[in-house]
């Protein structure tokens, strides 16, 4: 059935040091949400796997949006990523392609929605903390499963599963 009907997730990644303890995240419009810890990663890695896990966690959703305050995660989508498998995994100046890996994960889940007939996720830049509920409730999200990578564990959690989903109708207590 198609559906005009966008559905809205935001995503963030954090990181405490660069590189260091990092995390990823993604709240959708209705309070469904995901987040995850990595021991030992960087910003841009929890930007592209929030991107990336919002986009596999959501494989029948026709008109979905993801709204980002990352425009390294956006430019990768939109720009680069493709230009890098062409260039044999090259940036445009010779140098091997950070976070490949991811890169390639990337262009399968777009390539996953492709082929099941569906659009291409739209992907739309919102300043970070800046006012913008779900990008509040995603930065929130990513720092705290970055403070749980503190601890040396690598894990995920989402509202998919046995989390309850968030009330976005309002910004998270701790006001980002």
């Amino acid at each position: 059935m198609t559906s005009d009907a966008r559905y809205i997730v935001a995503t963030d990644g954090a990181c405490k040091g660069n590189p260091g303890p990092a995390g990823w995240a993604w709240v959708a419009e209705d309070g469904h949400w995901a987040a995850g810890s990595i021991p030992l990663g960087t910003n841009n890695i929890g930007e592209l796997l929030g991107l990336i896990k919002a986009i596999e966690d959501h494989p029948d959703v026709e008109n979905l949006v993801v709204q980002a305050d990352s425009k390294y995660a956006i430019d990768t989508y939109e720009k680069w990523m493709d230009g890098h498998k062409r260039r044999g995994w090259k940036t445009s100046t010779g140098a091997p392609t950070k976070n490949r890996e991811l890169l390639e994960r990337l262009m399968a889940a777009r390539d996953d929605r492709r082929a099941a007939g569906l659009p291409d996720v739209v992907l739309e830049h919102v300043r970070g903390h800046s006012g913008h509920v779900l990008n509040a409730w995603a930065d929130e999200r990513a720092v705290r499963a970055s403070e749980h990578a503190a601890k040396g564990i690598e894990s995920a959690w989402s509202s998919l599963g046995s989390h309850p989903r968030l009330d976005v109708s309002a910004a998270p207590r701790n006001g980002r």
